[in-house]
């Protein structure tokens, strides 16, 4: 037998002593879910007793190919009798049988991931030795009915659909509307009939241990049924969703997931029983009060599914059967919040009056509520400043930065629902989430309409710009999932008919009928839903987001022990500059003047490319350094003071000509229409001059530095269009222009240092032209490993160093990055060759490379700033090991990243002086 412990016990013995054996800070052995039951134990709140099965046991059985670890059935089966002993019950007894749950349980929450098994132990036997225990026969097929068909589904695979409809039916002969509605007597025959459901979908030959008599029966064998129901949780790690979810999210797949047997609690005993899900504030808006639904007479599941409407929290003490009950999650909720110090997450039933804790997590919120919660904590003395920016998620402040109503329009309100998760979306109806992915993959925005969303709807509503249920409460699993994910959700639209098979919406109370395709807009912070597409306006950073961001500010910026840690944007306009000043950049890390030749310009570029004639080439310089200079005087006036780089022209040159293909079909259609010989000739020249340019691998050919060494004429006329745009600044407008000029794509000591030499040349003869003082550094991009093995060479010659990380990252791999990310890095991803897309979370090799650059350049130049600009400068991973392994001076990252970007330095500099 194996000496690693593969079992925990948590809640009370038969003489009521706490046995717990776990606690809160070992959720990546016994999962979030058990560590938490485990510490409510230790806290003393009413918990019904169970095991926790170990994350790492998950592991061992999947990675042996669906076979249990030596010793571990053993381990299982001793906790069993245990449980039992403390429970004064056992599984299966036909006088008075324990019943179980079987929940997963994995190191971070999976809310909906994977599966779950109530009612377990119930058998023909047992249930009817729970009616003479209960005399309540509704109660007790009720909760047969719902283990068979919660077993079928979770543990067997049988279609869900196949019970629901059964059910369903038995409904409309009954004349109800609801399940807790049937008497006795059909529940009764529900179970038979999920029986024989059961026996007609499971095959014989799969599970031979449920042959009886040579028929398939429904498992009347308390341990058979508790050994399915464990190796199907441990199956449900690598289901689609789970993993799609942990993708997602960034959890690794190694991790595996817990498993909790649990002694039931039962919510579906009547008027004096409930089921319900609650948080200690609201995790949409961050308000400090109670948030959740409850159901009476129900159990969990009907909540998290939305298959019932459910009732706010605050509603449950005015039911005398409740009050109690109510009033001791209050103090519950008390002692979480306190205890955690963060808003908490709790799943609870009330069984004849008595409240029981089933789970508690640290809730999950949205971007708002993160901030609200973080500062009001920080205000109530629960937390600190430090704590309250560790916090929160810098990936999720994208949510605020979702576009909203249009304030100045007032639309007609097609319906109502909850405001489940905030942000507006406008789109496509789509019924299903094949069609959304679909729809969404064809580039085509869509709203996700169903009544209610379940786990296997997770890619479709990945792919959705916005999800709309007409069934569920602000805890259904599309909520949930919605918040978490930061798509715009409104839920419980009740006057939404919807018909998915006929893919339409009837609109109660009206004779609107919405198909397919047709637009519809929706509001998650309001709740309501409007016909057509509403204009949308993108949110501003105002308050809570401002006050986190400054606290964010003076961390990240503070001198200590490191150096600080600055943030940058890359704009290539004033308008991007302007707003990127309003999410609180410091500078400009990088403008691509390529940018500046596109539209209009492009014509002008293709010229000076082009032609032979050198006045025609002379003429298409002079009207770029003319529209270049004018670039950059807006640019540098709205920066201020503010240091602007400016990358010299950087591409390939086939990026500002014609496509000779399409030139070629042009010139065929010319021919046809009979277009004067001359005009023939002329565009045909233009063709060989294309075609004699193109390379056979252009990202790697005559692009960056080359470019300057082959058209000379260009750098020389972008340097002056730069230092005369500063210069003028100076001199007629008293401003303070702070210009770099970065030369990109240098591989050799060389090139940096004849670029060097033209680049002060040029600002020389303009500072002598404008009779103004000119101090514009001329620093070097790293994009090459050549170029960072070589950085103390380079750095002799160069005012600072930045890294163009997408193309190291390219060079270093030896990818086309357009190619691999669309051909081969989804299947890398897929078969584990890669963990994770080296375009968006920078690669350990290639931070080496920037480290070793970065420590080799300021060897020569201890003062040496050295910066990164690629899209690594705006995530949130990649800028902590920028700063901490390599670090550098800055990141540089689009407008929308800067705050993310902001925030995520701050928690790389509180990781750095931890």
């Amino acid at each position: 037998m194996s000496d690693e412990k593969r079992v925990y016990r948590f809640g009370s013995d038969e003489q009521g002593r706490d046995v717990t054996e776990g606690s809160a800070s070992m959720n990546y052995v016994l999962g979030g879910k058990g560590a938490n039951l485990a510490e409510m134990c230790r806290l003393g709140l009413p918990v019904p007793g169970g095991f926790t099965i170990t994350c790492q046991t998950c592991v061992a059985y999947s990675g042996a190919g669906d076979v249990w670890p030596q010793g571990a059935l053993d381990e299982i089966g001793e906790a069993t009798r245990d449980l039992e002993r403390r429970m004064g019950r056992k599984l299966g007894d036909p006088d008075d049988p324990l019943l179980v749950s079987v929940r997963s349980g994995a190191p971070f929450s999976m809310p909906g991931m994977m599966d779950t098994v109530l009612n377990l132990g119930l058998n023909d036997e047992a249930a009817r030795g729970l009616i003479k225990q209960t005399q309540d026969e509704h109660f007790v097929w009720d909760s047969y009915r719902r283990f068979i068909q919660m077993f079928s589904d979770v543990v067997m695979g049988v279609d869900a659909e196949q019970f629901e409809n059964a059910l369903t039916e038995k409904r409309l002969v009954a004349g109800v509307k609801s399940d807790a509605e049937l008497s006795s007597g059909d529940l009764f025959e529900l179970v038979e009939e999920f029986k024989g459901i059961f026996q007609a979908h499971v095959s014989a030959s799969d599970h031979p241990e449920l042959v009886v008599d040579g028929k398939i029966v429904f498992p009347q064998d308390p341990a058979v049924q508790l050994r399915l129901a464990i190796e199907a949780v441990f199956g449900s790690w690598m289901n689609e969703r789970a993993c799609l979810y942990r993708k997602r999210n960034g959890i690794p797949d190694d991790l595996g997931t817990a498993v909790n047997v649990q002694a039931m609690a039962y919510g579906n005993k009547g008027e004096s029983s409930a089921t319900g899900v609650a948080f200690t504030r609201d995790p949409a808006s961050g308000e400090n009060v109670r948030y959740g639904d409850f159901l009476i007479n129900a159990q969990g599941e009907d909540v998290v599914a939305g298959i019932r409407n459910t009732q706010p929290i605050q509603e449950m003490g005015s039911y005398p059967a409740l009050a109690d009950a109510a009033r001791d999650l209050e103090r519950i909720f008390q002692i979480l919040e306190a205890h955690y110090r963060d808003m908490m997450d709790i799943e609870f039933t009330i069984e004849q009056g008595k409240l029981w804790m089933l789970q508690t997590r640290v809730g999950k919120r949205t971007a708002t509520a993160a901030l609200r919660i973080a500062i009001d904590m920080v205000e109530e003395g629960l937390i600190d400043r430090e704590t309250a920016v560790r916090r929160i998620d810098p990936a999720q402040l994208d949510q605020l930065l979702h576009p909203q109503f249009d304030t100045h329009t007032a639309p007609d309100v097609l319906a109502r629902g909850l405001n489940a998760s905030p942000g507006a979306a406008v789109g496509e109806i789509v019924f299903s989430s094949d069609d959304a992915v679909q729809r969404a993959g064809e580039g085509v925005p869509v709203v996700l309409v169903r009544w209610e969303t379940n786990p296997d709807d997770l890619k479709g509503m990945v792919a959705a710009e916005g999800i709309l249920t007409s069934h569920g409460g602000k805890t259904s699993h599309a909520a949930v999932i919605a918040r978490g994910m930061g798509t715009p959700c409104v839920c419980g639209v009740e006057a939404f008919r919807i018909d998915a098979a006929a893919k339409e919406v009837h609109v109660e109370g009206t004779d609107v009928v919405l198909r397919e395709g047709d637009i519809i807009s929706i509001d998650g912070t309001t709740g309501i839903v409007v016909a057509g597409a509403v204009p949308l306006k993108r949110a501003e950073l105002t308050g809570d987001l401002e006050t986190i961001l400054s606290w964010a500010d003076e961390i990240r910026l503070q001198p200590g022990s490191t150096h600080p840690y600055h943030v940058r944007v890359n704009a290539d306009n004033p308008e991007d500059a302007e707003l990127a000043l309003g999410f609180g950049a410091e500078a400009i890390g990088l403008c691509r003047t390529e940018h500046m030749f596109l539209g209009d310009r492009k014509e002008i570029i293709q010229s000076f490319i082009l032609s032979d004639d050198e006045q025609e080439r002379q003429a298409a310089l002079d009207s770029l350094l003319t529209v270049q200079r004018e670039d950059f005087l807006k640019m540098f006036k709205t920066m201020d003071g503010r240091d602007v780089v400016v990358r010299l022209i950087d591409p390939p040159l086939h990026e500002f000509l014609d496509d000779p293909r399409s030139l070629e079909v042009h010139i065929a259609h010319l021919e046809a229409a009979g277009a004067p010989a001359e005009e023939l000739e002329a565009l045909k020249a233009r063709l060989r001059r294309i075609d004699g340019m193109a390379e056979m691998n252009p990202m790697l050919g005559l692009r960056g530095v080359r470019l300057s060494f082959v058209f000379p004429e260009l750098p020389l006329m972008q340097v002056r269009a730069i230092a005369s745009a500063a210069a003028l600044l100076i001199r007629d407008e008293g401003l303070a222009p702070k210009p770099e000029v970065m030369v990109p794509l240098v591989s050799l000591e060389s090139e940096q240092v004849q670029m060097r030499s033209i680049c002060e040349q040029v600002i020389d003869e303009v500072a002598a032209e404008y009779g103004v003082a000119l101090d514009i550094p001329v620093g070097t991009m790293l994009e090459l490993p050549r170029a960072c093995l070589m950085a103390d060479a380079i750095a002799q010659h160069a005012d600072f160093l930045c890294f163009g990380t997408n193309d190291l990252t390219q060079t270093t791999f030896g990818f086309s990055r357009d190619d691999a990310e669309s051909k081969f890095i989804p299947i890398y991803l897929h078969n584990k060759l890669l963990e994770r897309n080296p375009f968006e979370t920078i690669d350990e090799e290639v931070l080496e490379l920037v480290r070793m650059a970065v420590e080799k350049g300021r060897s020569v130049k201890p003062e040496l700033t050295c910066g990164v600009c690629g899209e690594h400068g705006g995530d949130p991973e990649s800028i902590k090991g920028l700063f901490n392994v390599a670090g550098v001076s800055y990141v540089s990252c689009s407008p929308y990243r800067v705050p993310v970007a902001r925030l995520a330095a701050a928690q790389a500099k509180l990781a750095e002086m931890a």
